[in-house]
């Protein structure tokens, strides 16, 4: 089945109803952006079956989620599984748009409250391939094996972050805590990578935005 059209044509998530539809003839690439740091019903949401479909048989995937993604209960498991079914996955500090761009050739965007819209107008496709190509380089790739199903830090973790955010070297750390300084600076790596942060010190606000330092304390 070939789609073709210059309005906007509404769309939803279940098979034979469009957005499925759509994904079922993709060839090549799907772009995905995705604006949600919570899980929940959504047309044009993470983690379809047909996206796990499509990178079975070779369709390449490239996904843009908010830092938050990578520690939302469920939401990290679904980024997860994109990740280890092949999917480049990264994430930024804000994605300012819900979109799937396939093939280069239609962009599906929300419409309304709860529904979704295909374009193949050239303008918005284009549009929206050059937002997340701006985004994409500057976005920090999503390591699977940093997403625990909870996505939470541990108590030592949050030992080792207060420790570093209060000055502390790796060794004095390390010491402190009773373990090696490798393990200190793989747990920080980790830290950083599953809190999308791109320095220590980030790594520190985002754990404190997220309240993980402030819990150890209480």
């Amino acid at each position: 089945m070939t789609l073709a059209f210059d309005q906007p044509r509404p769309l939803s998530g279940a098979p034979g109803n469009g957005i499925q539809d759509l994904l079922a003839q993709a060839s090549f690439e799907v772009l995905v952006m995705s604006t949600r740091s919570v899980a929940g019903p959504d047309p044009i949401g993470l983690v379809r079956p047909g996206d796990l479909d499509n990178l079975r048989r070779g369709v390449r995937y490239r996904v843009l989620a908010p830092d938050t993604a990578r520690t939302a209960p469920r939401l990290s498991t679904r980024l997860a599984e994109l990740t280890l079914a092949g999917a480049a996955t990264r994430t930024v500090p804000r994605v300012p748009l819900d979109a799937l761009v396939i093939d280069g050739t239609v962009v599906v965007l929300p419409a309304g409250r709860t529904g979704a819209a295909a374009f193949h107008l050239p303008g918005v496709v284009t549009s929206a391939v050059e937002l997340f190509e701006r985004l994409w380089p500057t976005a920090v790739p999503l390591s699977a094996n940093c997403l625990p199903g909870d996505a939470e830090s541990d108590q030592r973790e949050r030992e080792l972050l207060k420790l570093l955010a209060a000055g502390h070297t790796d060794a004095a750390a390390a010491a402190q805590l009773g373990i090696s300084v490798r393990t200190v600076r793989r747990t920080v790596a980790d830290l950083m990578n599953r809190l999308g942060a791109r320095s220590r010190f980030q790594a520190g606000a985002k754990a404190a935005d997220r309240g993980w330092l402030a819990e150890r304390a209480s």
